[in-house]
């Protein structure tokens, strides 16, 4: 029942081609598997990135944060000061 069958198939292409038209789709499709290549050479690239900086390391039972918080991201905590009105 969670499957999708030919027909069914046939029927998002034909909503696709009604709703963007014949002449969208190529570049969309186009565009589309671009931005694909481009996520996939990143995260590839990070994954090298990684295992190179495993391999580096000193001890590589203990991992270092991805990114440290910064020394002023703490927020202050101003409490609302009673205003004072002379009539």
């Amino acid at each position: 029942m969670g499957t999708f069958s030919w027909t069914h198939l046939l029927i998002i292409a034909l909503l696709f081609v009604l709703l963007f038209g014949a002449k969208r789709l190529p570049d969309a499709a186009r565009g589309l598997g671009r931005s694909l290549r481009i996520f996939k050479s990143e995260v590839g690239q990070m994954q090298s990135e990684s295992a190179a900086e495993a391999a580096h390391s000193d001890n590589p039972a203990v991992q270092q944060p991805l990114l440290a918080p910064a020394p002023h991201a703490q927020a202050l905590i101003v409490e609302p000061q009673p205003s004072r009105r002379s009539i």
